[in-house]
């Protein structure tokens, strides 16, 4: 079924006028539609990234359950397994289907990362809707994507961000008007504005990991599909028998592909190097974590904000950049650079003064792309709601 819905996806990006076509007739039965669902001013609606339980409206929803304002709604949440389990009251429905529709049309509370409508446009005026998108782009996204024009946020209520290149970014490519951004941080990052000694030991020791040792994480950001939407496959240059040769007395290695990523490549997992693409929870790998290796994605920004070291292992930097586009000059922002070959790499680690680093990230990055943070959840739900009233 996943595999059917990537190829349905990798034909309505590459080919714009289905898509637009679908979109005109969706959007007027869906408006039509709506004129016969009554609004409910008590029912919040959420939907996350990969329409999972994950991400800032996790962090939303975890907030309002706890404070007795919101004892009385409804809250539901918009999911494609409708098997995942959620604390609280909600309630589930399975995205993309009649009834979830008819809930879009119910909600008076949209809470995203993504997009409510699902691609169309049919917001009722009495709704209120936050996104609070799912990171800081570094590389291209909504109208900046080639071939993509059609994103309009005009209508939200309210869009999160980070930062002034934050801001501007997401104004240019979701066509969204400055009334409408909100200067709050990411509410799925608060937590790691506040990140102790304990916790990092408390979260190693829940995820197995050696307490001996140093952690690094790899995170590489998915590459298109190169066989018309089958799979979106990763294959990093590097032999892992070096890294372990290499690195092994002093580190464990965490990989972490992206989500969007289907297949992994030249890859095999042992106590050295450890898969926890499965892994639910991406901050906890980042508490845990010494060191992050990434490329071009926004996972650069959300560690930035524990100021540790990030090596920029871009491989494929001009051939990417050229098929994606990019928002910054990676050679010039990341704090080394960029990192082309694994040899580059396994020496930066090796003679890499820690402190300097750390400093290098907070100047370089934290500092530029991530510095508006840490009580994201709170705001969103004054913003919202109306009211801020402590938890209970």
């Amino acid at each position: 079924m996943q595999s059917y819905k990537a190829k349905i996806d990798y034909v309505l990006k590459h080919h714009s006028w289905i898509l637009k076509v679908i979109r005109i007739i969706a959007n007027a039965v869906t408006r039509c539609w709506g004129f016969f669902v009554k609004t409910d001013d008590k029912m919040v609606l959420f939907s996350a990234l990969s329409c999972k339980y994950n991400d800032s409206p996790k962090a939303i929803y975890e907030y309002m359950v706890r404070l007795p304002q919101f004892k009385d709604f409804t809250m539901v949440w918009a999911l494609e397994d409708l098997d995942i389990e959620i604390p609280g009251p909600a309630f589930k429905v399975k995205v993309d289907t009649f009834h979830y529709f008819k809930t879009t049309l119910k909600a008076r509370y949209w809470i995203t990362s993504v997009n409510i409508e699902r691609g169309l446009r049919y917001k009722k005026k009495d709704c209120i809707y936050l996104n609070t998108w799912h990171g800081c782009s570094l590389n291209a996204v909504g109208n900046d994507v080639p071939g993509r024009k059609d994103y309009d946020f005009s209508h939200l209520n309210f869009f999160c961000y980070e930062s002034e290149f934050h801001k501007k970014v997401l104004m240019r490519s979701f066509k969204a008007p400055e009334s409408i951004m909100l200067p709050s941080g990411l509410p799925r990052n608060d937590m790691l504005y506040q990140v102790s000694a304990d916790d990092v030991m408390t979260k190693k020791k829940a995820l197995g990991l050696p307490l001996d040792k140093k952690v690094i994480l790899y995170a590489p950001t998915w590459r298109d599909s190169d066989d018309h939407g089958k799979t979106y496959s990763i294959k990093p240059p590097i032999q892992m028998d070096k890294w372990e040769a290499n690195l092994k007395d002093e580190y464990v290695l965490l990989f972490r592909t992206h989500h969007y990523t289907t297949k992994l490549l030249g890859i095999e997992f042992n106590d050295f190097v450890r898969d926890y693409s499965s892994y639910p929870v991406i901050n906890d790998l980042f508490v845990v974590s010494d060191i992050l290796i990434s490329d071009y994605s926004s996972c650069i920004t959300d560690f930035s904000i524990l100021e540790r070291p990030i090596i920029c292992f871009a491989y494929d930097y001009q051939t990417y950049a050229k098929r994606r586009h990019l928002n910054i000059d990676f050679e010039k922002e990341m704090p080394s650079g960029v990192l082309y070959t694994e040899d580059e790499v396994l020496n930066h680690i090796r003679q890499m003064d820690y402190e300097a680093e750390c400093l290098k990230t907070r100047d370089m990055i934290k500092n530029k792309f991530t510095y508006i943070g840490g009580h994201a959840t709170e705001i969103c739900v004054e913003k919202m709601f109306g009211t801020k009233k402590e938890a209970i």
